[in-house]
């Protein structure tokens, strides 16, 4: 069982920047992938950065440039800086883990946090 919680989000302004992170406890031990993704006012869920055990990295490419996603095993934080916002990339922004136990895959989510780019 891996428990997650997230935290940092807020109303920024078009332009801005915000870190949202997400800390992770339980059985981290098995943590393979770390993610996060967003769902918008429109009931969509999106992945939006995942990032691996081993520090590969990938991005829709809507935020390519401008979020980047990183990880601290020693803390077992997901971190995602996200720089020039725009209202668009409003969203509940979600935490998701995904662990190997026996050769099984189990995912986890967070509650989220709402992120709000507007003026």
């Amino acid at each position: 069982q891996v428990q997650l919680v997230e935290s940092g989000g807020g109303l920024v302004q078009p332009g801005g920047s915000l870190r949202v992170s997400c800390a992770a406890s339980g059985n981290t031990v098995n943590i393979t992938a770390m993610a996060w993704y967003r769902q918008t006012p429109g009931n969509q869920r999106e992945l939006v950065a995942m990032i691996t055990s081993g520090g590969i990295s990938i991005y829709r490419d809507s935020v390519k440039g401008r979020f980047t996603i990183s990880r601290d095993n020693a803390k077992d934080t997901l971190y995602l800086l996200m720089n020039s916002l725009r209202p668009e990339d409003t969203a509940v922004y979600v935490c998701n883990v995904a662990t190997v136990v026996d050769g099984l895959e189990y995912n986890y989510w967070g509650q989220g946090t709402q992120v709000t780019v507007s003026s």
